[in-house]
């Protein structure tokens, strides 16, 4: 029987109106990759926050037990000493750095109190080695993609000599070969190295790629363990487990009534800000009909946000050219004001660093570009605004004690809903939806998906920009494919396969 390296021995947490963790047990064994999955607001980040020490001893109940003995952590400091080792959704890296620095940042190598550089350097190649990064020590981390940043937060928590190692969607901005990559490196630190290993994922292929052992929590309690050895684990019995039922279709099935063209985007051309001979968006024409989904397909790079925010506002880029007609008409979306006053609307993919005000509450995150509408001589009508906010959290099924809750303290997926609503409530004609699912749990993702769904219905125009190939072909009528700020190829719902879209890419870069 492999040896139980941590025990989570009956924790509580509370909240003010909340109680995230409900008597929470969780057996650990070493050596072993221990998957932790549930729905948004089911209380797996809460956890790893009380186990690595960011909530203290004393802000919780029960115990941690740790090695055979129990551990009250007063905060992260004292967790990585025994080896436990958080890596966060948000990667804590100073992108102004170099790798190097960055590896030993609060875990300096010194010598009677002077960094020793030479020490550093040959201690920052043999991390990099040992995860797959090939860059120089020196590199800025500015100078490198996320996956490889991901890699450089791993080899951090290996110059702490990480025993647990814990990884917070550790995949939810990497395309699919970075994801591969980093996976196949988990495996083989549990393999070669005998790290253990926790990751919280929502992407349950990964899950089941990976993981030795999953817990499943809901609603802030401990549903069920189970285990790869002599238990049959599927998505679907996962998800039955996450969710307390069954959900025998992913994507919502929806008749699709769709009428003349709405939008239309033409010879749109649009210039890296940086680099200003560089075109980043390449004489893109495209037609979006009412009541139509439209999505659009590429790999990392191809250009699919820019391309979003450069019609949003012109919120990307330089030099933009070419003209958005609606009905007919040439419309101006010179800015973002101009854009939101002709009815389009922007869900941006990163809703932390762009898209909600954390400190604020729902009721105001909700209202915020739609002052307007609740004003009378320049005043808000605050009973209004509260009416309004209260409406949307029980129609989008936000959960939360109350519109006055600030949206920091909300899971990844109530967030995104309060993203919608604001935009649901600004009433556009065209709403463009980046990652509009992005680190969040099936559960929520079908909500998501039935939301879109309505909107369509209601004649709405859509477009869903997804990394995810089965979430396009599952919620589109018709896709574009991008390929290097191009458009690759167009398929209807009926046309459009996985391996389609890939064809349509390659055969792009070919041309290219």
């Amino acid at each position: 029987m492999t040896k139980v390296l941590l025990e989570i021995q009956n924790i509580v947490k509370e909240f003010p109106g909340v109680r995230a963790l409900d008597n929470v047990n969780i057996k650990v064994r070493e050596k072993t990759i221990h998957a932790l999955v549930g729905e948004n607001g089911a209380g797996k980040s809460t956890l790893m926050k009380v186990l690595s020490g960011v909530h203290p001893h004393g802000t919780y109940e029960g115990k941690i037990i740790w090695d055979g003995g129990e551990c009250r952590f007063r905060d992260i400091r004292e967790s990585e000493k025994k080896g436990i080792v958080i890596i966060h959704q948000e990667l804590a890296l100073i992108p102004q750095l170099s790798i190097m620095e960055n590896l030993f940042l609060g875990n300096e190598q010194q010598k009677k109190g002077v960094i020793d550089w030479e020490k550093c350097r040959f201690e920052a190649i043999r991390l990099m080695e040992l995860v797959g990064l090939k860059e120089k020590p020196e590199t800025l981390i500015n100078q490198i993609g996320v996956g490889k940043q991901q890699l450089v937060e791993i080899a951090k928590a290996l110059a702490k000599k990480v025993r647990l190692l814990i990884l917070d969607e550790p995949t939810a901005a990497l395309n699919e070969e970075e994801s591969e990559r980093l996976l196949n490196l988990i495996l083989r630190l549990r393999d070669d190295h005998g790290m253990t290993g926790i990751i919280i994922s929502h992407k349950l292929a990964e899950v089941t790629k990976v993981a030795d052992d999953i817990t499943v929590l809901r609603d802030g309690s401990t549903v069920e363990t189970l285990f790869a050895a002599s238990d049959l684990i599927t998505e679907e019995r996962i998800i039955q487990g996450m969710v307390g039922r069954e959900l025998t279709n992913l994507y919502p099935s929806r008749d699709s009534e769709i009428g003349e063209v709405r939008f239309e985007i033409r010879d749109w051309v649009v210039y890296s800000e940086e680099y200003k001979d560089k075109i980043m968006i390449d004489h893109i024409n495209m037609k979006i009909k009412r009541g139509e989904v439209v999505g659009i397909a590429g790999l990392m790079g191809a250009g699919r946000t820019e391309f979003a925010m450069s019609v949003f506002g012109r919120s990307f880029g330089s030099r933009v050219q070419g003209i958005v007609v609606k009905d007919g008409t040439e419309i101006n979306v010179s800015t973002v004001s101009s854009a939101i006053e002709n009815g389009i609307a922007y869900l941006t993919e990163d809703r932390k660093a762009l898209g909600l005000l954390l400190q604020e509450s729902i009721k105001g995150n909700i209202s915020l570009p739609s002052l307007h509408k609740l004003a009378r001589k320049g005043v808000v009508n605050q009973n209004e605004e509260i009416k309004v906010a209260e409406e949307y959290i029980e129609r989008l099924g936000i959960k939360a004690p109350g519109i006055f809750q600030t949206t920091n303290n909300l899971s990844g997926g109530n967030q995104q809903k309060v993203l919608l609503a604001r935009w649901i409530y600004a009433d556009p004609d065209l709403l463009i939806l980046d990652e509009p699912t992005r680190g969040i749990d099936v559960g929520a993702k079908y909500e998501i998906y039935h939301i879109i769904n309505e909107l369509a219905a209601q004649g709405k125009c859509i477009l869903v920009i997804s990394s995810e190939l089965p979430e396009v072909l599952g919620t589109s009528d018709r896709i574009y494919v991008m390929n290097e700020g191009r458009i690759a190829g167009e398929f209807t719902r009926e046309e459009a396969t996985q391996e389609k879209i890939m064809k349509s890419i390659l055969q792009s870069n070919r041309r290219n």
